[in-house]
């Protein structure tokens, strides 16, 4: 009788080359992706990879030699790492490169401006109880009173009768000198430096900042009227500082009252401020230059703006082919505290940028000739990721609060007036009304002098988040201005010209002109040549991967197909690896949380079961021979097992009845 075979059944249904393969693959360990562990992984992979530094690994003998493997692959690709990092780092730089063409120009817009923005003789009205209580102040500080200017006889007639009145303005923001104080007080007081002093003309806790020398130093203190100990006091180096600082505190609380068409007739009108005018060699008026109103210096005028949809060009370099101007800024009618020069004020701009006068203006000097060249330059920045700037300021969440096209400045300026608004309930007077907002007063908001200059301190030292909010604009328009200066008129001139003048100006005024009181002005471009700036990628993604490609083979002596392989093997497989076994953990926990809890054995009354009731088998596949010889029995309860099969049943005689001599010598033995 022939041994009990214990194989698989389902090998008597295969063909013999099936079983030879399935007989290699049960051998043989499986390799490559289907891996059963990590560390056969990464052996497979060394010994069939294209890259020889990992197969010199594995097959090199000796531990000296494999660790002279592991060096050199490891420092070759340490040294893969840092070229291509260099390489992506090279990739998001750009390169400068610069255009000169010579070609016809638009002419840029030129604002003017009168330094003085309001005439004295409109404005005393309005004006009259501070320059009262500024003429008080300068007697109470300095000892002496200011006598009439010989240059404006009618400007101001101070009454004496007032000097030892306590003005109302001087309660709310004293300006005070510190002469006497600096000797009582124990510290020393560092220029530059915020301290806390105390003395009789401050509150407890005072704080000083700006403080320069302290000899004869004048500055005034600004209090929380919510809180009268929470002052801080601003002291400046000069006395003409601190007094103007003061004056403008006031000025711009007084005008922020007044309404908009009031403060244009008491401005300068065009025919006032330009007497002759020249452009490209044809004469030019008044109808030429567009009114718009300026906070702090009034009605100013721009040549060329562009707003008829019309911008003028000019074809020809040279002075003679600019703008030739003469202003008349009637130096008799300033404000002698609001202003301390005489002239006026240009900024050459794009017809789509806000003139700030304030920030960049250029001052003209009255009684010279002032001649600006130009040269014109266009310049574009590449964006992100090349650099921090904005194309057209939509992705910055600041609004534009000046109607013109975004710049650096409009987005500061607008930050600060919204953070104002929002801080301090009303709107600074020398920048635009936000939506809903209105200026700042003593009668409406009494403390805003002192929420303004915490706020603008905060905005110096950039506590408000302005200037990381605020980008650069990739694309701007720049004029390289040039200044040269010459006496004008000349002596031997001066008195035709000024006769000359004063006949054209005859229907204005009924005096002669005087020289101090004129401004020669010419703008023209010194060349046409257009100069255009733009960043250039330095490198492409062609160039970047090639480079890639050549770093790869210098150094690991591999191609980006080697490059895919790793991925593949080292993240990829290796990752299925390690999920596919926690998977089959999570599996057998699972299936063991789920496996039913021993019972109690059965009664003995129980009915009798059959062989495939037998509770041990629990797989949901039918057992196989081998595997069903093996189940165990129950422990009390004795249930019928399926007999064995009868071996001599499996033997066909009738079916070979003729068989070879060999075969029958084999079963002999």
């Amino acid at each position: 009788m022939a041994p009990p075979y214990h194989g698989d059944t389902r090998e008597f249904s295969m063909a013999p080359a099936k079983k030879i393969k399935a007989k290699i693959k049960k051998t043989l360990p499986v390799t490559g992706p289907q891996a059963p562990t990590v560390s056969e992984l990464m052996h497979w992979y060394c010994m069939n990879t294209n890259t020889h530094g990992c197969r010199r690994i594995v097959v090199s003998r000796g531990r000296l030699r494999k660790f002279i493997w592991i060096l050199l692959t490891l420092s070759a690709v340490g040294l893969i790492l840092w070229q291509c990092a260099e390489l992506i780092m090279s990739y998001y730089t750009a390169s400068v490169s610069v255009t000169v063409q010579f070609q016809k120009l638009p002419f840029p817009a030129v604002t003017i401006c009168n330094i003085n923005p309001y005439k004295y003789s409109a404005m005393k009205e309005h004006l009259s109880e501070l320059d009262k209580e500024t003429k008080n102040a300068l007697e109470t500080l300095y000892g002496f009173s200011e006598g009439k200017s010989k240059v404006r006889r009618d400007a101001a007639d101070w009454n004496s009768t007032g000097r030892n009145m306590q003005s109302k303005l001087l309660e709310k923001i004293p300006l005070l000198k510190f002469d006497d104080l600096f000797k009582k007080t124990a510290t020393e007081i560092l220029s530059g430096h915020k301290r806390k002093i105390e003395g009789s003309a401050f509150h407890q806790g005072s704080s000083m900042v700006n403080i320069g020398e302290p000899q004869d130093v004048v500055g005034f203190q600004l209090c929380d009227p919510n809180n009268s100990s929470d002052c801080a006091v601003y002291i400046f180096s000069s006395g003409v500082n601190a007094i103007q600082e003061w004056y403008k505190l006031h000025y711009m609380n007084i005008m922020a009252q007044i309404p908009l068409e009031t403060k244009v007739n008491m401005g300068y009108s065009a025919e006032d401020l330009l007497l002759t005018c020249f452009f490209d060699g044809i004469s030019c008026d008044s109808r030429n230059f567009t009114p718009f109103h300026h906070p702090l210096y009034g009605n100013c005028y721009t040549f060329n703006s562009g707003e008829n949809g019309t911008i003028l060009t000019t074809s020809t370099g040279g002075s003679e082919y600019g703008l030739q101007v003469v202003l008349y800024v009637e130096e008799a009618d300033y404000n002698p505290f609001l202003v301390t020069s005489t002239g006026a004020k240009i900024i050459v701009h794009d017809q789509d940028e806000y003139p700030f006068i304030e920030d960049i203006g250029t001052e003209i000097e009255t009684a010279m000739a002032t001649s600006i060249g130009m040269h014109f330059t266009r310049s574009h920045k590449l964006s992100q990721p090349y650099s921090d700037c904005t194309e057209t300021g939509n992705d910055i969440p600041v609004a534009n609060l000046y109607n013109k096209s975004y710049s650096l400045q409009i987005c500061l300026h607008s930050c600060f007036q919204r953070a104002m608004v929002d801080t301090c309930g009303c709107a600074q007077y020398a920048q635009p009304l936000p939506p809903g907002a209105e200026y700042c007063n003593y009668k409406k908001y009494p403390n805003w002098m002192y929420c303004y200059y915490k706020l603008h301190e905060k905005f110096v030292k950039e506590q408000l988040g302005c200037q990381q909010i605020c980008k650069e604009s990739c694309s701007f328009k720049e004029w390289t201005l040039t200044t040269s200066l010459a006496q004008w008129p000349s002596s031997v001139s001066e008195d035709w010209m000024l006769r000359v003048l004063s006949w054209d100006k005859r229907q204005k005024i009924n005096k002669m002109l005087n020289k101090t009181d004129l401004a020669n002005l010419v703008v023209f471009y010194k060349d046409l040549n257009e100069r255009f700036i733009s960043e250039n990628p330095a490198n492409n993604l062609v160039i970047l991967l090639s480079n890639f490609g050549g770093q790869l083979g210098l150094w690991m002596s591999c191609s980006m197909v080697c490059v895919i392989e790793i991925i593949e093997v080292f993240f990829i497989d290796s990752f299925s690896i390690v999920m596919r076994r926690r998977w089959q953990k999570m599996k057998k926990w699972w299936n063991d949380r789920k496996a039913p809890r021993p019972q109690e054995p059965p009664q003995v009354n129980a009915p009798a079961k059959e062989g495939h009731d037998n509770p041990v088998c629990t797989d949901e596949d039918l057992p196989t021979f081998n595997t069903a010889l093996r189940l165990p029995l129950p422990q009390e309860n004795h249930m019928p097992r399926t007999p064995p099969p009868n071996y001599s049943t499996l033997q066909l005689n009738a079916a070979f009845t003729d068989q070879l001599p060999d075969t029958l010598e084999g079963r002999s033995h």
